[in-house]
């Protein structure tokens, strides 16, 4: 997968050849991939494959337990699909300067997100996870000649960045702690309390950055927004849920976790998950709404993380089983069903030229086959039966449920009404997403609607909607995978001490009686529709007006106002009214601005702040070579007292 872009090099004089040899051969990796996941779910003991190599420090350690396995179904197979719908959305004789550079990074980062899944090498994982940050921002930044895109690649590369030198901490302690730089579970005892809390801290803000948790999730919106769009599914299904691997993987290892990281985690969550979807419905650029239901699920998956961590810290396997079975089963779900949303938006960014949700309208029509999957994966987001969303909801639910059993900590129970509001929100959002972009008419004359997508952009979706399907009418089919999980990071692969997660709800007959349900609405929907074709046809209602235009809709802003009022503490709206004055008034329109408040009121001032701190030592410059080799030869001088052992260094140069 990593050298897929490479080799269709080779056939660049050939621009359709290229785009099909890199296709392929992200195919070929990913269905090879998932065998061998497949084989690790069938034998859960971890077999380790281990090479040595030059570099002082670590080693080539590669190995695929319950958790890697678990991780590695979405990471091969969103890849794969992207780079089929890009070979007719972002194809070289449409694109012909940016098009291999979308391919060869577009595979280095497939490969560097499964090198990362697989690797037990503290070193190797570093490696790995900076081949990762330089290939997805080289994918950013595609559109390089646009200042908003150079803006949100820099963004993202700061913020990469500080989650890498986060991690690289880390991983240092770990080393002095432990003395190895394998990723292996920690022996209970070895470490003391404190010392494991600053490891779990340091893992939550680098992984918390990559996974864009609240409040470190500025660079995701922007980044996701200026992508390609078969790049945004690729970095919002997969790439952010290395960032959860992270967390999952560094809490797997540190023994005797206590009840307050759960608390910190589920609190975490919650924000994320509520901001998230707030943020969310403020949006008018399609893929930036989209992104910010991305933070608003990362939250939904890192309160079962947290569901998970309180049900260890107290004893309770049935807490563990439910919270991180709904955690990766929600991984999964969402790498579908965003993935799709992307590439349906991309669809109608393709066919529009613009992102502008309130430019929109009657799309349905002319994009049939797109409206009728970006409405089905909009169904799945929200939660709804009978999608896959509903089925991890409905497990953390029960998850949320069984933490009031628990006298101590009875926080576990407010996920509950916490999913409820984001369930709600996140619906409404997506009535008016569909409601502005694919009914009614268009609210904007120079925006033409192009044609459908070709089948090569078309077969992906279609396969993620399959997929939203069976997972949601079928989801025990998923639950082998999940169970292994827990047991791995339980440190008891193939062990049957854990409760089964079928066991725990009736979920083959929950799938029936949905797909029963879903399947007479349907039906009834067909009746009417039939009934419907011989009825007179009228003009509609026309409230007293000589004549109906388009400008008498709703625009997604005007549709999001009320919700945006209603949650103006969070979000800080800037409202534009129509300003109509005189007897003929000009042309106005009501326009809504939400921005991201934790980078604009906090992060960016604070970063000026430091950048200005940071100038007043250009004042040390002296602007001569001499006194730089007097800096370079103190800063030695210093390093060396600081490691060198000053007592061992005097009896040497005394007694010999």
């Amino acid at each position: 997968m990593a050298v897929s872009g490479m080799i269709a090099g080779f056939f660049r004089s050939r621009p359709m050849v290229a785009d099909r040899v890199a296709a392929g051969l992200l195919g070929l990796g990913a269905a090879v991939g998932l065998g061998g996941a497949m084989a690790a779910v069938a034998s859960p003991t971890a077999h380790a494959l281990a090479w040595p190599w030059a570099l002082p420090w670590g080693r080539f350690l590669v190995a695929v337990d319950g958790i890697s396995a678990a991780f590695l179904f979405p990471t091969l197979l969103v890849p794969a699909l992207a780079g089929l719908y890009g070979v007719g959305y972002w194809s070289q004789q449409a694109h012909l300067e940016s098009a291999t550079r979308v391919r060869v990074f577009l595979g280095l980062l497939a490969g560097a997100m499964t090198t990362l899944l697989i690797a037990r090498d503290a070193v190797l994982f570093l490696m790995a996870f900076e081949v990762m940050t330089l290939s997805a921002f080289f994918l950013v930044t595609t559109e390089d000649g646009r200042s908003e895109v150079r803006e949100a690649g820099w963004v993202y590369l700061a913020a990469s960045h500080t989650s890498f030198l986060t991690l690289l901490a880390m991983f240092a302690a770990l080393h002095a702690l432990t003395g190895s730089f394998d990723l292996t579970a920690v022996a209970p005892g070895s470490i003391g309390f404190g010392a494991r809390s600053a490891l779990f801290l340091l893992a939550l803000v680098a992984f918390g950055i990559k996974a864009g948790v609240m409040p470190f999730h500025v660079w995701l919106p922007p980044a996701h927004a200026s992508a390609p769009s078969h790049v945004s599914a690729l970095m919002s299904g997969v790439l952010i849920k290395i960032g959860i691997y992270g967390m999952v993987r560094v809490l797997a290892m540190l023994p005797e976790p206590p009840v307050a990281w759960g608390i910190l985690l589920l609190v975490l969550g919650a924000a994320s998950g509520i901001a998230g979807v707030a943020f969310a419905i403020a949006q008018h650029d399609i893929k930036r709404l989209l992104a910010y239901h991305s933070i608003e699920n990362i939250g939904i998956i890192v309160m079962g993380i947290g569901l998970a961590v309180i049900g260890r810290a107290t004893h309770v396997p049935l807490l563990v089983v439910l919270g991180l079975g709904a955690a990766v089963l929600h991984v999964w779900n969402h790498a579908i069903f965003k993935a799709l949303l992307f590439l349906s938006a991309g669809v109608v960014v393709h066919a529009t030229g613009t992102r502008d949700i309130d430019r929109m309208g009657g799309l349905g029509r002319a994009l049939p086959w797109s409206s009728a999957l970006f409405s089905l994966g909009a169904v799945a987001i929200c939660g709804l039966p009978p999608l896959n969303g509903f089925v991890s909801e409905l497990i953390l639910y029960l998850g949320a449920f069984e933490s009031l059993k628990l006298q101590a900590v009875r926080l576990g129970a407010l996920v509950a009404p916490v999913l409820a509001v984001i369930g709600a929100l996140a619906c409404a959002c997506f009535v008016k997403v569909v409601g502005s972009v694919f009914l009614g008419t268009p609210r904007d004359p120079t925006v033409r609607p192009g044609h459908e997508a070709g089948w090569s952009m078309r077969a992906p979706m279609v396969i993620l909607a399959s997929l939203c399907v069976v997972l949601g009418v079928v989801p025990v089919i998923a639950f082998p995978v999940l169970d292994v999980a827990v047991a791995s990071w339980m440190g008891q692969p193939g062990s049957g001490d854990l409760p089964p997660l079928r066991e725990l709800l009736p979920f083959p007959a929950v799938g029936i009686i949905v797909a029963v349900v879903a399947a007479a609405a349907a039906g009834l929907s067909w009746v009417l529709m039939r009934a419907a074709r011989g009825a007179q046809v009228v003009g509609t209602w026309d409230c007293g007006y000589a004549q109906i235009t388009s400008r008498m809709q709703y625009t997604g802003s005007s549709f999001g106002r009320t919700l945006v009022d209603l949650l103006r503490p969070i979000l800080h709206p800037h409202r534009h009214d129509p300003v109509l004055t005189g007897a003929f008034p000009e042309r106005s329109a009501f326009r809504l601005h939400v921005g991201d408040v934790v980078f604009e009121r906090w992060v960016l001032p604070l970063v000026e702040r430091f950048a200005d701190r940071c100038s007043r030592l250009r004042t040390r410059q002296a602007l001569r070579i001499q006194m730089y080799i007097v800096y370079v030869v103190a800063a030695t001088v210093g390093l060396l007292l600081f490691l060198i052992d000053m007592r061992e260094l005097l009896r040497a140069v005394v007694f010999e």
